[in-house]
């Protein structure tokens, strides 16, 4: 059994064959999958598909880096709303990105502080978007660490060190697709931590694992990336898959 710890399957390159990809994730083993929301324009299509497949669908709220921007404020608190008053197995995708704007960088590390007071206040983990930013999220994380903060450092593409001070501070690694890059750089060295520290995701409709790298991803490819860790360290793919399944139920308490 696997769980995909972070797909957006309520978007609309999804919306032509969404019961298919579906179908096709649950026969290599794929019986969860976690929505993190974008932003406010998202939140009608990630709860139609919630409800459309309510034993599969995991939904998580929150406010996407890259969608900070003068508004930030407006869209906090259409986002603080929809969190009050929904079930939501925690909150992201949030965080910081400097790789495709930095003009709203204040904006984002408000936006993102604010965010993680929520959850800690809601008792919920976050899924955490870096790009770029590691010393800024680190910094912020520090400031708010405490016992009830937790989550997933999505889309991990750091160094082992900053994998450790992840994990240091009560963080799972969120591996992807790039694990199975050749310039993905993380496959060095993640058999230097024990895999209970990881969950496993595809990001889908992006960053498809290789063979299938410039394609549109789905969570069937979750495999790909779950034959890929179990090869680094050199374990038998069902007991590396039951780890990765347990690390999940840890982190979003389902």
């Amino acid at each position: 059994m696997l769980v995909d710890t972070h797909t957006h399957l309520f978007v609309s390159e999804f919306d032509s064959d969404r019961a298919a990809v579906i179908e096709r994730a649950q026969a290599v083993g794929v019986e969860k999958f976690i929505l993190p929301n974008i932003d406010t324009t998202t939140i009608a299509a990630l709860k139609q598909t919630v409800a459309q497949y309510p034993d599969l669908m995991l939904p998580l709220m929150g406010l996407h880096p890259t969608s900070v921007k003068a508004d930030y404020k407006a869209e906090l608190a259409n986002i603080k709303a929809e969190l009050d008053q929904g079930t939501y197995y925690g909150i992201g995708e949030i965080g910081i990105d400097l790789y495709w704007d930095q003009t709203f960088l204040k904006q984002q590390q408000e936006a993102f502080q604010t965010q993680l007071q929520w959850a800690k206040q809601k008792k919920l983990p976050v899924s955490i978007h870096i790009r770029e930013a590691f010393d800024e999220v680190f910094e912020i994380i520090e400031q708010e660490k405490s016992p009830d903060l937790r989550g997933v450092f999505h889309c991990f593409t750091g160094t082992l060190e900053q994998a450790k001070r992840a994990i240091d501070l009560n963080f799972h690694l969120g591996i992807g697709g790039v694990v199975t890059f050749k310039n993905g750089k993380i496959d060095q060295f993640l058999d230097r931590i024990p895999p209970h520290h990881l969950v496993v995701e595809t990001d889908a409709p992006w960053l498809a694992p290789s063979p299938y790298r410039g394609k549109r991803n789905e969570p069937a490819y979750l495999k790909v990336i779950v034959e890929k860790l179990a090869a680094i360290y050199q374990m038998n793919y069902d007991e590396l898959a039951c780890i990765l399944y347990h690390n999940s139920m840890d982190v979003f308490d389902f």
